[in-house]
């Protein structure tokens, strides 16, 4: 459980936030990958020395391939209280996404109806309204470009399947890497450059705001984008 150091990016009494990893699953499934959820339980049981086993509970997740700030609750009562507050959108979301194209406007608020196939593990744009189909908004902000790639700020208001990356490709700017919404060609690694960078909220027991952030990959162009604009 040692990978954990150093990704640790928050901790008090009731919850911890670590930077997930390109390729991380939160939970288990089919793969048997030792998921997320299971280390950073580890983690918290040998950092506490705690007898047994620690309780943890999975607020919220992230994608496979995407990176960043994953929180969990380290009690019952940090647990339900983060439950509501993600249920009642009170927690302000920000992610950084490098894409293949500038977007339409510097920045706006997009409104989708995203419909998901679970066969497929991927939500599609409709037009018309059903129990399947779910509204799905987000507001972007174009931060910086590079010769080929740009950098958009995303902050979800819903949180719905694959919403960014499916609403980002439906107004023409696929996020880099990402083949299942029309990227040009993977990432060497298997990721998306997709990072959930913020997570900003009153703290639900103590009731103070609490901003958390998570440093995106070390790899060329992030550098290059979090040296320019975020750092």
């Amino acid at each position: 459980m040692n990978d954990l150091k150093g990704r640790v990016v928050y901790i008090d009494n009731h919850l911890i936030a670590v930077n997930k990893l390109a390729g991380e699953i939160v939970q288990e499934d089919k793969s048997g990958d030792v998921p997320l959820f299971e280390k950073v339980k580890e983690y918290v049981r040998i950092e506490f020395n705690k007898p047994g086993e620690a309780f943890l509970g999975v607020i919220h997740r992230i994608d496979r391939p995407v990176s960043g700030v994953v929180l969990f609750a380290r009690t019952s009562k940090g647990l339900q209280r983060m439950n509501e507050l993600f249920k009642s959108r009170q927690i302000k979301k920000t992610y950084l996404a490098i894409v293949e194209k500038s977007p339409p406007e510097q920045e706006e608020t997009i409104t989708r109806l995203l419909k998901k196939n679970q066969n497929q593990n991927k939500s599609y744009i409709v037009n018309k309204k059903s129990k399947e189909a779910n509204e799905s908004i987000l507001s972007y902000c174009l931060l910086s470009a590079s010769d080929r790639y740009y950098l958009l700020s995303v902050n979800p208001v819903s949180g719905r399947h694959h919403q960014i990356r499916a609403m980002l490709a439906d107004i023409g700017c696929t996020i880099k890497g990402d083949l299942k919404y029309g990227a040009k060609r993977s990432n060497p690694d298997g990721s998306i450059c997709l990072h959930a960078f913020q997570l900003e909220f009153t703290h639900p027991v103590h009731q103070n705001l609490i901003k958390i952030q998570a440093k995106p990959p070390n790899d060329n162009l992030w550098d290059y984008f979090y040296s320019e604009v975020v750092a």
